[in-house]
């Protein structure tokens, strides 16, 4: 029963606009800043990508490509997909673009396909463009030895 009136409790602070904070130096904060939760907060401004460059170093086993350029207004649906232009086995060497990997064409039980997994055809669900910005939180994460001496 307590716990039922603390969550009801907690929903009310939450849904009225309440700022609710830790005592002491550890205070709560949101992503959201000050917005309330019954309103909806500016979306960020979008940075600009760098031009397109070389491919990035992996910095962990297993980690996907980075995609070193803009993918803004790429599409990727049901129907099609907008990566597949550049980065397709029959048209890779077309843009000089880099050829999606053998494991895209795979499915759960490891069966090879003849075209692209439904489980890797949505790229931006692993690789992702970088940009240029300000960390969002401190990060202290180092390559595995054995990438970091490894040409990319």
């Amino acid at each position: 029963m307590l716990f039922m009136v603390l969550g009801v409790a907690g929903t009310v602070l939450l849904t009225t606009g309440v700022n609710v904070q830790a005592t002491g130096t550890n205070a709560l904060k949101s992503l959201r800043g000050d917005t309330p939760l019954t309103e909806e907060p500016h979306a960020p401004t979008l940075q600009d990508p760098p031009k397109d460059h070389a491919p990035e170093a992996r910095n962990y086993l297993h980690q996907p490509p980075l995609i070193p350029h803009t993918i803004r207004d790429y599409n990727i649906t049901r129907t099609h997909n907008k990566c597949m232009e550049c980065h397709s086995w029959q048209r890779y060497r077309e843009f000089g673009a880099t050829k999606i990997s053998m494991t895209h064409f795979r499915d759960r039980s490891g069966t090879d396909l003849a075209s692209v997994s439904p489980l890797r055809y949505f790229c931006t669900q692993c690789h992702v463009p970088q940009t240029d910005v300000k960390p969002l939180v401190g990060n202290s994460f180092r390559p595995v030895e054995a990438i970091k001496q490894s040409v990319p």
